[in-house]
């Protein structure tokens, strides 16, 4: 069973926001709200980097396609390798439904 790092009646508040959410303007509205511009793009750019990651993209041509600095693709990287699963399992499931489609 997994055990969340960081769980606090504020964070459980935070993750059932997002587990409404079923549609993209859903989810822009609600994070346009929530976060900066920038606090926004950086989060993308982090799970494009993930991704790129993911399907076997080396260092430079990720930080060439996407900006990223390479502290920033090292960050991810280590999640990747150890950290609690969250973007492997999104993928997995992005690339599922790519399939389907």
């Amino acid at each position: 069973m997994f055990t969340p790092k960081v769980q606090t009646h504020q964070t459980d508040l935070f993750v059932d926001a997002l587990l409404t959410l079923k549609s993209g303007e859903d989810a822009y509205r609600f994070l346009e709200d929530v976060l900066t511009v920038q606090e926004l793009l950086l989060a993308a750019q982090r799970f494009e980097v993930a991704k790129m990651l993911h399907d076997g993209v080396k260092y430079l041509e990720i930080m060439s396609q996407t900006g990223a600095s390479s502290a920033t693709i090292s960050r991810v990287n280590r999640s990747l390798h150890y950290g609690s699963e969250g973007y492997h399992r999104i993928i997995k499931k992005m690339n599922g439904k790519r399939e389907e489609g």
